[in-house]
């Protein structure tokens, strides 16, 4: 018997208090694959937040369903404009909307999630044979600082304090990065230091979303982060076509996944 799926208010509270523009982190996330490849497709997006990749998905698929347990109203409402979206309040790790999809995103969710491999599971059974899966998750390797320095604070304090006093606490964080991310990591020979390449996109992006991402770190209920070995064993020949695995270390803090469902795999 499946387990009820058990809404998290910090999502909501997330993505009720930010919102996402920065179109660059899309792109890179979802690499190799391009937005031109999902035009004209059938596109599961599961776990769709406050609905900011949706925005960036609808005007080239041709339809999104977006799933979200806790923020699907809130998405709906920001995407609006969009008639060939549909959104369903649902469990990504149980939902069975009783159809396949030509592709499937997870965009920075399935770490989240209270079994990933489960979550992997349910997300394939809705990927058409010769359809492509695109998956974006924290890394296990390399992230030992936020493992073993952040999420023991996060549990113990940050996620249960009042939403405004976290996000105060993350801009003030925030902002004190900016010294050390602006001088010492734009130095090339020290390059072996944790977070040199995650930094540079930090010096791309807006003060909000680095504030953002910092609230995230603090605020999830939960985060398991995913191995390369699990990677591998998620994307296997067997699962998908050999040519079109991709398992790509991203910015030295995650992976971005990729592969085309084999065609005999029904």
């Amino acid at each position: 018997m499946e387990r009820a799926a058990r809404k998290t208010p910090e999502w909501r509270a997330q993505w009720s208090m930010f919102e996402d523009h920065e179109r660059f982190l899309f792109d890179d996330w979802i690499a190799p694959v391009s937005l031109a490849d999902l035009a004209g497709k059938h596109v599961l997006e599961a776990g769709c937040g406050g609905g900011q990749h949706t925005a960036i998905l609808a005007p080239v698929a041709a339809t999104v369903t977006a799933v979200d347990l806790n923020t699907a109203d809130l998405a709906r409402q920001r995407n609006r404009a969009f008639a060939n979206v549909s959104f369903v309040e649902d469990d990504i790790a149980t939902m069975q909307l009783g159809r396949g999809f030509d592709a499937v995103l997870c965009i920075g969710v399935i770490h989240h999630t209270d079994d990933p491999d489960r979550t992997f599971e349910n997300l394939y059974r809705h990927l058409k044979p010769g359809g492509r899966m695109v998956i974006w998750t924290y890394s296990a390797e390399g992230n030992a600082l936020v493992r073993y320095g952040i999420e023991p604070l996060r549990k113990l304090l940050f996620r249960h304090l009042p939403k405004p006093w976290l996000a105060g606490i993350s801009t003030l964080f925030t902002a004190s990065l900016y010294a050390p991310v602006q001088t010492v990591y734009r130095l090339p020979f020290l390059r072996f230091l944790p977070y040199y390449a995650y930094f540079q996109n930090f010096r791309r992006l807006s003060f909000r979303r680095n504030v953002l991402n910092v609230f995230d770190k603090l605020n999830a209920p939960q985060t398991r982060f995913t191995t390369r070995a699990k990677c591998s064993e998620w994307f296997t020949p067997g699962r998908f076509e050999p040519g079109s695995i991709s398992i790509r270390p991203y910015a030295g803090v995650s992976y971005s996944l990729t592969g085309v469902r084999r065609p005999d795999q029904r």
